[in-house]
C-alpha cells in the first residue's frame, strides 16, 4: 500500500512538472511566432488580427512535437530535484523504497504520455499544420510566396506528350494537392523554352493541374491574363506527395497508406518509414529520457554539485539529439535502415541512464 501510494504521488509530480514545462515552452513559441507573423503582415491592412494569431497558434504544435523528449527530460529533472530538495526522496529511502521503485511510476507515465503523443497528439498537430497553411494562404493572398517557405520553394518536374514542365510553388497544402505562389516553365517536345506561367493557386485533379489567376509570358508576345488554365499531367497524388509533403506533416495513422502508395509508385519511402518507426519508438524514447534525468537528479542536495548534475543532464539530452539527427540523415540518405535509425537513440539513451543508475544505486 505504501509503495502504491508513493507511486501515485511520484507519478503525479512527474506529470505535473512535465506538463508545466510543455505549457511554458508552448506559450513561449506562440509568442515568438506571433511576433514574427505580426512583423510579416504589418503591411497587409486586410489581415485580420485574429487570423494571424490563429495561424501562429496552429503552427506551433508541430514545432513543439520535436521538443517533446526534452520537455520530458527537463520535467523529470525538475521533479526529482524538487523531491530531493524537500527531502522526500530521503524519507522514501528510509522507508525501504529503492530508487528503482520511485523511478518506475515516472517510466510508466512516460510510456503512457508517449503513446498518447503518437496516437492522439501527432494527428492533431499534423491537421493543425495543414490548417495553418490554409490560413497563411488566406492572409497573404496572391503573395503566397511571403509564407514560411523560403525563396527556393518546392520543385517538381513532369513530362508528357506536350513536352516538359518544371513547377515551382512557394507553399503547399493537403500534402501537395493544392499549391500557392506558382511559377511554371514549359518546354516543347524538342526541349525549346515555350512559355512561363505565373499563377496564384493550382489544384491537382485527375490527369490535370487547374491553375487560377494566371498570367502567361511568351517570347515576343505581351503577357496574357486568364482566370483559369489547365495543364495536362500524368502525375499521381503519391508522386506529388513525395515532392511537396514532409513526413512530419503526415498523421501517424496515415503513414502506412503513404508508405504503400509511394512504394507502389516506385518512389523513395525512407523518410516516411523513418517517421513511422520514430513515432512507434516515441514512448520508449520518453522513458529513456526519464532514465537519463533520474541518473543525474537523485543525488541529495546536501552533497552539493546540483549545478553540475543539471548541466550533465542537459548535455546528455543534447548528445542524444545530435545522435538522433545523425541517424535521421543516414536513414534519409538510405545509408541506414529506418528501424535502426529510429531505435538506436532509444537504446543508447536508455542503456546509458540504466547503467549510471545501476552503478549509483547498486554499486
Amino acid at each position: 500500500m505504501i509503495v502504491n501510494t508513493l507511486g501515485r504521488y511520484f507519478a503525479k509530480h512527474f506529470i505535473g512538472a512535465t506538463v508545466a514545462v510543455f505549457a511554458g515552452i508552448f506559450v513561449l513559441l506562440v509568442l515568438v511566432d506571433y511576433i514574427e507573423m505580426v512583423r510579416r503582415t504589418s503591411d497587409i491592412e486586410s489581415a485580420p488580427a485574429l487570423l494571424v494569431a490563429m495561424t501562429s497558434l496552429y503552427r506551433v504544435p508541430l514545432l513543439l512535437e520535436r521538443l517533446m523528449p526534452f520537455c520530458v527530460l527537463v520535467g523529470a529533472m525538475s521533479c526529482y530535484l524538487t523531491l530531493s530538495r524537500r527531502l522526500e526522496l530521503v524519507v522514501a529511502r528510509a522507508a525501504g523504497v529503492s530508487a528503482w521503485q520511485f523511478i518506475a511510476p515516472a517510466l510508466v507515465s512516460a510510456l503512457v504520455l508517449g503513446a498518447l503523443a503518437t496516437a492522439v497528439y501527432n494527428p492533431v498537430s499534423a491537421y493543425m499544420q495543414e490548417t495553418s497553411k490554409s490560413m497563411e494562404a488566406e492572409i497573404f493572398g496572391d503573395r503566397a510566396g511571403a509564407g514560411m517557405q523560403d525563396a527556393a520553394g518546392f520543385w517538381i518536374n513532369q513530362s508528357n506528350s506536350e513536352g516538359q514542365a518544371i513547377i515551382n510553388a512557394a507553399t503547399s497544402q493537403s500534402q501537395g494537392i493544392r499549391l500557392n505562389g506558382l511559377s511554371v516553365f514549359r518546354f516543347d517536345t524538342s526541349g525549346t523554352f515555350s512559355e512561363r506561367i505565373e499563377a496564384q493557386t493550382a489544384v491537382l485533379e485527375t490527369g490535370q493541374w487547374r491553375f487560377s489567376n494566371v498570367r502567361r509570358y511568351r517570347l515576343a508576345n505581351p503577357p496574357v491574363e486568364q482566370a483559369t488554365f489547365i495543364l495536362p499531367t500524368s502525375l499521381t497524388p503519391a508522386q506529388v506527395r513525395n515532392s511537396f509533403s514532409t513526413p512530419e506533416t503526415v498523421s501517424f495513422w496515415q503513414l502506412p497508406q503513404y508508405i504503400a502508395s509511394s512504394a507502389g509508385a516506385g518512389l523513395a519511402t525512407a523518410g516516411y518509414r523513418l517517421q513511422y518507426h520514430k513515432l512507434i519508438a516515441r514512448p520508449f524514447l520518453l522513458a529513456a529520457m526519464v532514465l537519463l534525468a533520474a541518473s543525474v537528479s537523485l543525488r541529495l542536495f546536501r552533497f552539493g554539485g546540483v549545478q553540475k548534475m543539471v548541466l550533465s543532464g542537459v548535455a546528455a539530452g543534447f548528445l542524444l539529439y545530435v545522435l538522433s539527427k545523425v541517424t535521421d540523415d543516414l536513414s534519409k540518405a538510405e545509408l541506414m535502415y529506418p528501424i535502426a535509425a529510429a531505435w538506436l537513440p532509444v537504446f543508447v539513451g536508455g542503456l546509458a541512464g540504466f547503467l549510471v543508475l545501476l552503478h549509483q544505486e547498486d554499486g
